[in-house]
């Protein structure tokens, strides 16, 4: 099987070390493979996504030696591929629209039933308070939901490579509706919410090794169930480590100390920015 990987970035902020780790990692995974990396930039929600972000996150990885090997693939140049996913789901009676702001998720999730989480992979665990309603009453500014309920039994398996979770992981209806509820699809602003979108742009980059942060592993399990009931192939997974400060808090965009960018105004080498997150020297 041949090794096709990627690094999908938001452009709505610098990338900082955190990013440089798992760009680094699929990067070097996939050469020394012999394998294909690529790049795409996560711009679907178009209100907060901004060209300048875009560049310099491209100037970034160019700076710590990482090319790709195909033209940057942007989500919001991809919107009809989304929007037909959307349409597939809610022709097979799997979707609703949801008018719940958070608030309302908060009220109505406020008294929780023992054994059962309160957050799943997209915080708050959805209720299903609106899980009656049918599209035909949807209005532009309702959301649009998976209904679990509706969806066949699946027990759906997939394969993880990464240190903390290395193994083969089941996934089953039951066991989604308990620890994620109904995912939103898509957005009033948005086509596609992550979930969906990047199961889509996987599949048509023939994405073979998933390669991301460890904070993303919970998540898979809705990707793969999506990936079944949209017929898209399922690559392996590989979630990582994650870069943290001092105090042990994982890094996020509003930490620009850590910049890429500000590391290279300041005089860091590429090799500089490797030793930091402790990889290897580049070959």
């Amino acid at each position: 099987m041949s090794f096709r990987t990627r690094f999908a970035p938001s452009p709505t902020g610098p990338l900082h070390l955190g990013h440089a780790y798992s760009a680094l990692t699929a990067h070097d995974m996939a050469r020394a493979a012999g394998g294909q990396f690529f790049l795409r930039l996560d711009d679907i929600d178009q209100s907060r996504a901004r060209p300048e972000w875009a560049r310099l996150i491209e100037d970034d990885l160019a700076w710590l030696g990482i090319g790709w090997d195909a033209p940057v693939h942007r989500q919001s140049e991809h919107l009809d591929r989304y929007r037909a996913a959307l349409d597939r789901l809610a022709a097979r009676g799997l979707t609703y629209p949801c008018s719940c702001t958070r608030r309302d998720i908060e009220a109505a999730a406020s008294a929780p039933q023992e054994g059962v989480p309160l957050f799943g992979p997209d915080g708050r665990i959805y209720p299903g308070t609106c899980r009656g309603r049918k599209m035909s009453e949807a209005r532009p500014s309702d959301a649009i939901r998976l209904d679990l309920t509706r969806c066949p039994e699946m027990a759906l398996d997939f394969t993880e490579t990464g240190p903390a979770h290395a193994g083969r992981h089941v996934v089953t209806r039951d066991g989604l509706l308990t620890h994620v509820g109904d995912p939103v699809l898509a957005r009033p602003n948005m086509a596609a919410s992550y979930h969906l979108s990047i199961v889509i742009d996987d599949a048509d980059q023939r994405i073979t090794h998933v390669i991301r942060g460890e904070d993303l592993f919970e998540a898979t399990r809705l990707q793969r169930a999506l990936q079944h009931l949209l017929d898209l192939p399922t690559p392996l997974y590989h979630h990582h480590a994650l870069i943290r400060d001092a105090a042990g808090k994982r890094l996020a965009k509003r930490d620009d100390a850590r910049a890429i960018a500000r590391y290279r105004d300041e005089g860091a080498t590429p090799q500089d920015i490797r030793a930091m997150i402790g990889l290897a020297p580049a070959a």
